[in-house]
């Protein structure tokens, strides 16, 4: 099995949409653990806030048919239309972290989004480009931008 760690974003009904996001990841295959969810300003453009999470996951699939035989669907199930604009606001937005402890999508990777979930479950890997632990940069982040935890949304 792969282990996974996605980060999962919604800024349209998001109290809604991680849990149900979740949810059907659980259809896919095994969810393991679960971050605290939390908000933070949208990046790259004015729009409403984001609620972020990380997720682990256990997977066969490779990175490939893992998006598209689970994210892509578990996106467009819950309403999900990509457009040219990919910092327009979504109901939800999938994207893998890790893979078997290698980064991916590493542009996020210096982001409180992604950096904060992701050091609650992780906190002593390796950040791949400060070489610090998730948990260390991880408190560097949330001293320079606004994200706070959201414990009124159950996940």
């Amino acid at each position: 099995m792969h282990r996974v760690i996605f980060n999962l974003g919604s800024n349209l009904q998001a109290e809604l949409n991680l849990p149900k996001a979740i949810d059907l990841l659980r259809e896919y295959g095994q969810v393991t653990a679960v971050s605290r969810v939390w908000e933070s300003e949208s990046v790259g453009y004015e729009g409403p806030n984001f609620l972020n999470a990380c997720v682990l996951f256990l997977t066969e699939l490779e990175p490939a048919p893992l998006k598209g035989q689970i994210i892509r669907p578990v996106e467009a199930r819950l309403g999900r239309i990509r457009s040219e604009d990919k910092n327009a606001p979504r109901p939800i937005d999938i994207d893998i972290v890790l893979f078997d402890d290698k980064p991916l999508n590493t542009e996020y990777w210096n982001y409180a989004f992604v950096a904060v979930p992701l050091a609650e479950l992780i906190p002593d890997f390796i950040h791949p480009f400060s070489g610090e632990a998730l948990s260390r940069f991880s408190g560097q982040v949330q001293a320079r931008t606004w994200i706070v935890p959201r414990p009124d949304v159950k996940i």
